[in-house]
């Protein structure tokens, strides 16, 4: 019998670890990850995620903070992680509930 193959909740799960440096929230919670794409063998998952800013000063380490979690996830062989910038982060529409009444958005 096989091992069950990764899915993109446990892969969204492990991310939560990762915080955005420069406000200390999740990238989930804020819904920087975009996107969670699965090889069928379950070992390549590559992230499609944004940023609050495309001029984040952070960018580098936060891109390599997922790929290394990511890359840690049991059976994952290769990881990677691409930025998209359309649509624009928005956290009014992208950030929980929780993150929004943090930020003091209504």
């Amino acid at each position: 019998m096989s091992e069950p193959v990764l899915t993109e909740e446990q892969v969204r799960e492990a991310l939560r670890v990762v915080e955005d440096p420069e406000i200390g929230f999740s990238i989930v919670d804020l819904g920087l990850v975009r996107d969670v794409h699965i090889g069928s063998d379950g070992a390549r998952v590559r992230v499609l995620m944004t940023l609050t800013s495309p001029f984040c000063p952070e960018a580098p380490r936060i891109l390599e903070d997922v790929r290394a979690v990511v890359a840690a996830l049991p059976g994952v062989a290769a990881a990677a992680v691409d930025l998209v910038w359309s649509p624009p982060w928005d956290p009014r529409t992208d950030a929980s509930e929780e993150i929004q009444a943090e930020l003091g958005i209504w």
